[in-house]
Parts: C-alpha cells; sequence; structure tokens
C-alpha cells in the first residue's frame, strides 16, 4: 500500500467548512498499526466502557492511517478496526490514526436541518447532529469506501428516509477538527420539518433498538442550542449563512 503522508499543516484551516471534489479512502487489509501499538490499552479502556454502558458492542469499522487533502481532493489511506480500537483513539487522540466519516445535510422544504438525539445506551449518548455514522467493512467495495453508499445506509437504519427521496446539491463539502474530518452533502427533502419530524418518530416507534432517541428541526446557528459535538456548530454557522445570502440575492433580483 503506498502511503500518503498526513500533513496536518498544509490541510484547509481547522474548523472551516471547505469544498470537496474528489473523496478516495483506500482500505488495507493490514492492521492498524495504532492499534497494534495500542492493543491492550484498547482493551482496558473497553473494559471500562462496558462496565458503564453493557449495551455497547464491539463492532468493526474503518480508522485512516494516513491523509492528504489538496486541491479539493481527499485521499486516505485506512485498515478496518475493532469499534473499541476507535474508542480509545478518540479518548487520546493518539498519533498514527485519524477519523473520517459521512453524513447528509437534510434540509427540509421549509429550511429546517433535521438533526437526531442518540439515545443514552450509545457510545454518542445525547449528543445531537445530522443522522450518519463511522464506515464500516459493508462500505469498502473493490478496497474503497463507498461514502455515499454509507450515508444512504446510516439514514436509512436512523430516520427511515431514503436519499432517493431528496434532492442532492452538487458537491461534497468537509470539515476537520482535532483529527477527524467530516464530510457532508446537502439534500433537500420535499416535506416540511414537522412532517420529517413526526415520520422519523414513527421509524423509531417501530423499531425494536432504536439508536435515536428523537429527530429535531434546527432553525438557526445558535451553537448552544443543543448538545451538539464540535464540528455542528461551524456547520450549522455554514448551512444557515448561505441560506441568508440567497434569499438576499432573490430579494435583490
Amino acid at each position: 500500500m503506498t502511503l500518503i503522508e498526513s500533513n496536518r499543516t498544509a490541510w484547509p484551516a481547522e474548523g472551516k467548512v471547505f469544498p470537496v471534489s474528489e473523496i478516495d479512502i483506500e482500505v488495507s487489509a493490514e492492521p492498524h498499526p495504532f492499534h497494534l501499538a495500542e492493543r491492550e490499552r484498547a482493551r482496558e479502556s473497553w473494559q471500562r466502557e462496558i462496565a458503564a454502558n453493557p449495551h455497547l458492542f464491539d463492532g468493526r469499522m474503518v480508522l485512516q492511517r494516513s491523509i492528504r487533502i489538496a486541491e479539493g481532493r481527499i485521499a486516505a489511506r485506512a485498515h478496518i478496526v475493532a469499534y473499541s480500537t476507535f474508542l480509545w483513539w478518540r479518548k487520546t487522540r493518539g498519533p498514527g490514526a485519524y477519523h473520517i466519516f459521512g453524513m447528509p445535510m437534510l434540509l427540509s422544504s421549509d429550511g429546517a436541518l433535521i438533526a437526531i438525539r442518540m439515545g443514552a445506551h450509545t457510545a454518542n449518548a445525547g449528543r445531537v447532529y445530522s443522522p450518519g455514522g463511522s464506515l464500516e467493512p459493508e462500505d469498502v467495495v473493490d478496497g474503497r469506501c463507498d461514502v455515499a453508499g454509507n450515508i444512504a445506509r446510516e439514514v436509512k437504519e436512523e430516520t427511515g428516509i431514503s436519499l432517493s427521496e431528496a434532492s442532492a446539491e452538487p458537491g461534497w463539502h468537509a470539515i476537520h477538527m482535532a483529527g477527524t474530518i467530516t464530510v457532508f452533502r446537502v439534500f433537500r427533502l420535499p416535506a416540511t420539518a414537522d412532517e420529517v419530524v413526526a415520520r422519523v418518530a414513527a421509524h423509531i416507534a417501530a423499531d425494536p433498538h432504536p439508536e435515536v432517541d428523537e429527530a429535531l428541526a434546527i432553525r438557526g446557528p445558535e451553537p448552544h442550542a443543543h448538545n451538539y459535538p464540535e464540528f455542528i456548530p461551524p456547520i450549522l454557522d455554514w448551512l444557515f449563512t448561505r441560506r441568508e445570502l440567497r434569499l438576499a440575492a432573490e430579494l435583490s433580483g
């Protein structure tokens, strides 16, 4: 596998949304070097995690080893790791690993962002963000990650909404903070926020093991309105600033 160096000083500014023209994540069959170096500490940490929350499941996911961001292109090399390894990296932000994950920004017909609140039994209990999740082995096609397929699957599982119902805006965007890169695309739904929230509530009620507590309609960029992870407020600011600029252009035209 050809190593792509992760020169973070050359990346776009941290906490700022930037356009992305291509996402190329190659997955190696070899163990992740971070896992090999930290597996005992990760195992000990996992025992503490499941003692506090027995509902956690040590599944498998994709964790990046090296990333290059240049000219709008994200290129990465990755490995399959246990979820326990990822949680340990997330706690320590140790060197030699990075996390890329995708999510859709679902906009209702009346301009709200549809978000979800994670259930108390999950590793992200109470957090509010767009539906989505880490890349998993089933998202790897011919040795590379299918990010679009991942977000479509995650949204369907968590909300019951199919992205085929929505109109996708062209292009992807991304933001990076503390070694984590969030890649996202804007999708416009034909229903109002109230209609979408009610539909998601029905989906959650019918799911015997839901990961999500509820759906929320976010109507502005206030960073402390909910228990957001750190990457969400800058995205909200970008989304709603863009909406205001669009409305102003329509009025002036």
